[in-house]
């Protein structure tokens, strides 16, 4: 496995991860960067993140946006994004995936993002190659409706891609994760035809699945396979809230790191702010740790202070 530009040096039993992945979801831009609610700065947030994501230099090889880019399907909000993770893609090096959400437009998700037009409103199917590693867009929203449904069409294209393994697997990324969720009144909008995605990924390479709609990271298992949802970068739902109350918060946003080893992978929550700095071993420190032997790195950072 080639080594990452700007890697340090593995200390552990773990090798480096052959595929990292930036996980973000639910931005719910708005044309002139407009508040969300009249309360949530959507662009702010999205923008702080980035920031955060560009110290990550070229360690990066793709970005997925789990669908609800816009909150209206506004042109000018794809535009927004589009200036926002287009340049930390080029950047990095990293391919930069959209997936369709439930507030996102079909028409205009294709001519904002894709450059392509004309097709109305079809399903906005991807598939991207990253070094072997397979990213499936996979639309699962329903014109003029907020829930998810994976119908008899989706199914078999989905079985078509899945036909013959790739390299290094494949993630499936889409809008409406198929876990549950103890918000009761989500429920409405969960993916319905899950039988359907089951029936598709039986067998397959799909070694992760990727979600957002939720509004708060959480995790899962569908088919027998991981399932990992990003936190949204718009708003966060408070699981503390009352257990008949939906409620969306101005905080408490986040986005997701998943790290893709030649067996398994890690998904890794991170707060999208900007934070004040209480500890910092920097890379000197690490450097210095990688000069020594095993013995001697638990000795200068493993041993407690008079032991």
């Amino acid at each position: 496995m080639e080594e990452r530009s700007g890697a340090s040096a593995r200390l552990g039993r773990y090798p480096a991860a052959r595929h990292v992945v930036v996980h973000l979801s639910d931005t719910h831009l708005l044309a002139g960067g407009a508040l969300l609610g009249g309360r949530a700065d959507t662009v702010a947030a999205l923008a702080q993140a980035v920031r955060q994501l560009e110290r990550l230099g070229t360690g990066i090889d793709a970005i997925v946006v789990t669908g609800d880019i816009a909150d209206l399907g506004e042109p000018d909000a794809y535009a927004r994004a589009r200036a926002a993770l287009e340049p930390l893609a080029a950047s990095s090096g990293a391919e930069l995936v959209w997936v369709m959400g439930n507030h996102d437009e079909r028409e205009a998700f294709r001519a904002g993002l894709l450059d392509e037009a004309g097709a109305g409103d079809e399903p906005v199917h991807r598939v991207v190659d990253r070094d072997g590693l397979r990213i499936i867009s996979f639309d699962v929203s329903v014109p003029g409706w907020h829930h998810g449904a994976v119908d008899d069409a989706a199914a078999a294209w989905l079985s078509t891609v899945l036909a013959e393994p790739a390299p290094n697997g494949s993630i499936l990324a889409l809008h409406h994760a198929p876990i549950s969720t103890p918000l009761a009144v989500m429920d409405v909008l969960e993916l319905q035809g899950q039988d359907l995605l089951a029936e598709a990924l039986a067998g397959s390479d799909v070694r992760l699945i990727l979600g957002g709609h939720l509004h708060y990271p959480t995790n899962g298992v569908f088919a027998g396979i991981p399932v990992a949802v990003a936190g949204a970068t718009a708003y966060t739902m408070d699981l503390s809230a009352p257990p008949r109350e939906l409620v969306g918060i101005d905080g408490g946003r986040s986005f997701s790191l998943v790290h893709l080893f030649d067996e398994g992978a890690t998904t890794s929550v991170v707060p999208v702010s900007d934070a004040r700095v209480v500890s910092n071993l920097n890379a000197e420190f690490l450097a210095e740790l990688e000069r020594l032997d095993r013995a001697g790195r638990l000795e200068r950072f493993s041993r407690k202070p008079g032991s």
